[in-house]
């Protein structure tokens, strides 16, 4: 059976530093987290990476299987580790440390690709990260995004700038050559800054709808996020909560916008819908286990209207 949405990238073994400083195991990697999201909003979805025959890769295989995450398309390879990463907390918020040099996902190749299920799938999710773990996933997100395009699905890119991966320059060229090739556009304000040199969201915006995106959704943090069209732009505010850790609210964001955007076809609706997932997903610690359900995000929806 066809898959709705297609995630590619690298998933990763999380430890994430707890007030009485020990390490919580957790897992992320964010077209992982993104995945999940979506599952637990409904969606069908799969995921297409490779990952190490090692614990850490069982431990991702058996969390995506929970999840109800297709993983038809996951490779184990003998010859190549999974990614670990550690998340510490301090006064200018959360910083990550990676494990990843040479991991199974950065040797993802485009002659990898599970071509079939990219022809058959509605939406295809990647990220700058997805390209930046090295030359060769680079290749293999363009040649996926060629899959997808030329059987008329729709690609979905965050933009995600990890520095410690490559440099900006080299980052600016892939990604808005890969964002130019792309339907849907989810970068976050910190991120875009960067990347296109603006500082003004309405700058940003323009910036990205002028590489042929047709739908931009710029997350702004606490101040919830512009969503702009070539017809129309809003911005949509977040709901006010108490942040404790914000690691994986963007990918929370991004798989809620696509499940619920399958259903409506209404970016503004589904901007909407991910805000609520994503103000829920702080309020725990880590990248998954805080990620919301569909009843759940429903019911913030309802409690902000009264």
């Amino acid at each position: 059976m066809p898959i709705d949405i297609l995630c590619l990238g690298e998933p990763m073994l999380e430890f994430n530093q707890q007030p009485d400083g020990r390490y919580l195991q957790g897992h992320g990697g964010d077209t992982s987290n993104c995945a999940i999201a979506a599952a637990r909003q409904g969606a069908s979805v799969g995921y297409i990476t490779h990952v190490g025959q090692d614990v850490f890769g069982r431990s991702l295989l058996d969390l995506w299987t929970r999840e109800g995450v297709d993983t038809s398309c996951v490779v184990s390879r003998p010859d190549a580790h999974t990614g670990i990463y550690f998340v510490t907390h301090g006064e200018q918020g959360h910083e990550f440390s990676y494990l990843r040099s040479g991991s199974a996902a950065s040797l993802m190749r485009p002659e990898d690709l599970p071509l079939q299920a990219l022809q058959n799938c509605q939406i295809l999710h990647v990220s700058g990260i997805s390209q930046a773990i090295s030359p060769n996933a680079a290749d293999t997100v363009f040649a996926a995004t060629k899959a997808v395009k030329s059987h008329g699905g729709i690609v979905s890119y965050d933009t995600n700038l990890r520095l410690k991966l490559w440099p900006l320059e080299r980052a600016r060229a892939v990604v808005h050559a890969a964002v130019a090739q792309c339907d849907i556009a989810l970068p976050g304000l910190d991120d875009a800054i960067q990347l296109t040199g603006r500082d003004d969201p309405q700058a940003i915006v323009d910036f990205y709808l002028g590489l042929g995106v047709g739908v931009v959704a710029l997350t702004l943090g606490s101040a919830g996020v512009l969503v702009a069209t070539p017809e129309e732009r809003r911005h949509i505010s977040a709901p006010q909560v108490r942040a404790v850790d914000a690691t994986g609210a963007g990918d929370t964001f991004d798989g809620a916008f696509l499940a619920r955007f399958l259903e409506s076809r209404d970016p503004f609706d589904a901007a909407n819908y991910a805000n609520t997932a994503a103000a829920l997903a702080v309020q725990g610690y880590g990248a998954v286990a805080p990620m919301p359900d569909r009843a759940a995000v429903l019911a913030g929806l309802a409690n902000s209207e009264r």
